[in-house]
């Protein structure tokens, strides 16, 4: 670490103009939230594999920005050549450059690893003292990293419609009448899960995302798709022909770009338009129009392309695939439903291994009763550890019906690593299970028809009163949450107290968000919308066909964590009065797996909290009875008993 920080600084050094500090972010050219090997610079850098952060590097510190999911892991991985900075607590990065750096200083950074909000904004507070960012023309840390991982060449494949729901045409045609609606003649596609569901298409090139490394551009009337080439077949190839979308090297998105800040994109391209939506007479008429505009996504165009664009011309607000990409179509809501009852089974087939295991193995009481642990002598080779038992669950998952891999890596976390919100055991250090301490499972997986994530709390032992009143503040507050009826017109802003309250009465509370939106087929967090306490849960209201998980949970340092996640699809609510004429919303659970019992302190639910357990666990058993062998059923049938106060 301390020579890759010497090797960085040094270049900074000889870099012309000097430079006084680099910004090492954690986002690739798309503004992922998820990265591939290769583009884990700032994991690189600093040593810190939290999926979030920023490192910044300067003449004679380094520092390490991330927010409350990752204070715990970042404070363990980080050597003390870093200092760790706390979104929410700590100063921004960009007030602390701001005030830190000296006047004038310059601060590189790859303008491809950077967006165009974030740069404009950092530029806003170097103004004050005419500090500069500089955009380094190649990524000094590619420059260091001798054993950068390779390119991976994994073909791209087309999402039948079966899955998707609607035609790639039917996507272009509603895409060029929102960009004849805001005067805008294109529109450069950036962020990998936009580019991948507004062509019907998945790839591998993102562990855990099904998405492809491209780029799209669509105008008024023509189309493209910037890719490694040597990753498209001949299926694929005719599937972009069929839909007017030429297929071009990834390299080239950047002439592209600036042809099509000049209006010369596209002139020469004859695409025709044989009922694929790409030139409908409307649009056409509205492109004679003239309309100057070319939209780029704020938030996930990287500012070396808005550099090629005349800013006086450019469209810069939310892309409008991310709020189509949100409302699920009938048939990605069907896929979703019977892909999390699978999930749900291969669920509840792992609990009901690991009971068994943790009752033979470590002599405990197990999943329904309520004792000390026997403490039985084991063989070595017999003992579970939190990777050896997340392997277990991704076979069970896999056995499941169009299983294509995790959807992020399983969060298997026992006693205090249980209190590290997003841990990633890993084999050499992670700890093995423990009957006399809480177990917490975050996990999904990506299947052809949807994407699952599902977070239980267990406890194989005797849990203290403390856990337990814990666990069902927690368990309270995903009820209530879920529970939920609200007027169109409300955002998740306005939602996430419900999840926080029972908590809040104990002067208990979390530092995530309480929900975020789930992908068909796609990444695992998806926007626009979200269920937080954070500002930009406010910027999108929630609809009906969104999808959207409820997560709450409590995590003690150095002693326990509990989380409970479902995912939720929105629905119109049934309500007896319509006030304002607004119409109202609610939840439906689409995750089936039971909540231990045992953890819960029935004296602490009402009884209309009880009723709703009730009805969940006997709509489980139903719902997963297809799937299970007769053991298994016998264990749901005790998992989901009905219970009274």
């Amino acid at each position: 670490m301390a020579e890759t920080l010497a090797a960085l600084r040094s270049l900074m050094a000889s870099y012309s103009p000097t430079l006084d500090a680099l910004v090492v972010p954690s986002e690739d050219y798309h503004q992922s939230e998820y990265v591939s090997a290769r583009d884990k610079r700032r994991e690189f850098v600093s040593g810190f594999t939290g999926s979030a952060g920023l490192a910044l590097i300067t003449k004679n510190e380094a520092r390490l920005w991330t927010d409350g999911r990752y204070f715990l892991q970042a404070t363990q991985q980080l050597s003390d050549q870093w200092k760790l900075m706390r979104i929410g607590e700590d100063p921004s990065v960009d007030a602390w450059m701001s005030d830190n750096l000296p006047r004038e200083a310059a601060i590189g950074v790859d303008p491809w690893c950077v967006s165009v909000d974030t740069a404009q904004r950092w530029e806003r507070a170097f103004a004050k003292r005419q500090q500069k960012l500089v955009q380094t023309s190649t990524n000094l840390v590619d420059e260091v990293w001798k054993n950068r991982p390779p390119s991976e060449i994994n073909p791209v494949v087309v999402h039948p419609l079966e899955f998707s729901g609607r035609t790639v045409a039917v996507k272009l045609k509603d895409l060029r009448e929102r960009l004849a609606n805001e005067k805008a003649r294109g529109i450069i596609i950036t962020a990998l899960d936009e580019v991948a569901w507004l062509y019907n298409i998945r790839g591998s090139d993102v562990s855990y995302c099904p998405v492809v490394h491209a780029f799209a551009i669509v105008t008024l009337n023509s189309a493209f798709l910037y890719v490694d080439k040597r990753k498209v077949s001949s299926k694929v190839s005719s599937s972009m022909q069929e839909n007017g979308i030429e297929v071009r090297e990834y390299g080239a998105v950047s002439s592209d770009v600036a042809l099509l800040a000049s209006n010369q994109l596209g002139q020469d391209t004859g695409v025709n338009s044989d009922g694929n939506g790409v030139c409908e007479s409307e649009t056409c008429e509205a492109e004679e129009n003239y309309n100057d505009l070319v939209w780029v996504d704020p938030a996930s165009c990287s500012y070396a392309l808005f550099s090629k664009l005349d800013a006086n011309k450019v469209l810069l607000q939310q892309s409008p695939l991310a709020l189509a990409k949100a409302l699920k179509n009938p048939v990605e809501l069907d896929g979703l439903r019977n892909a999390h009852i699978r999930d749900g089974a291969a669920v509840v087939q792992y609990l009901v291994w690991l009971d068994k295991q943790m009752q033979e193995i470590y002599g405990a009481s197990g999943y329904f009763l309520e004792g000390e642990g026997t403490s039985k002598r084991r063989p070595e080779t017999m003992k579970l550890t939190e990777v050896t038992v997340s392997d277990k669950l991704e076979g069970f998952r896999a056995s499941k019906e169009h299983f294509r891999g995790l959807s992020f890596s399983t969060i298997s976390s026992v006693g205090p690593n249980a209190a590290i919100i997003h841990y990633s055991p890993e084999a050499e250090t992670c700890a093995e299970l423990d009957p006399d301490s809480i177990y917490l499972f975050d996990s999904g997986a990506q299947y052809l028809d949807g994407t699952t994530d599902i977070t239980r709390t267990v406890h194989f032992g005797k849990p203290s009163a403390h856990e337990k009143a814990c666990y069902t503040a927690v368990l309270k507050g995903h009820i209530a949450l879920g529970n939920a009826r609200f007027p169109n017109g409300t955002n998740g802003h306005a939602l996430d107290i419900l999840a926080r309250i029972p908590l809040w009465r104990y002067g208990l509370d979390y530092r995530h968000g309480t929900g975020h939106g789930i992908g068909s087929y796609l990444n695992v967090h998806e926007g626009p919308h979200l269920i937080s306490f954070r500002p930009q849960a406010r910027n999108v209201p929630l609809q009906v066909s969104m999808t959207v998980t409820d997560e709450p949970g409590y995590y003690e340092d150095g002693s326990f964590g509990i989380r409970l996640e479902n995912v939720l699809v929105i629905k119109e609510g049934d309500t007896k009065f319509n006030f304002g004429d607004k119409g109202y919303l609610s939840f439906e659970h689409i995750t089936w797996a039971p909540y231990q019992i045992k953890l819960i302190d029935l004296s602490l639910l009402t009884p209309k909290e009880i009723e709703w357990m009730n009805t969940y666990h006997s709509k489980c058993c139903e719902i997963l009875a297809p799937y299970m062998e007769k053991d298994e059923m016998d264990w749901l049938k005790k998992a989901t008993e009905p219970v009274s106060a």
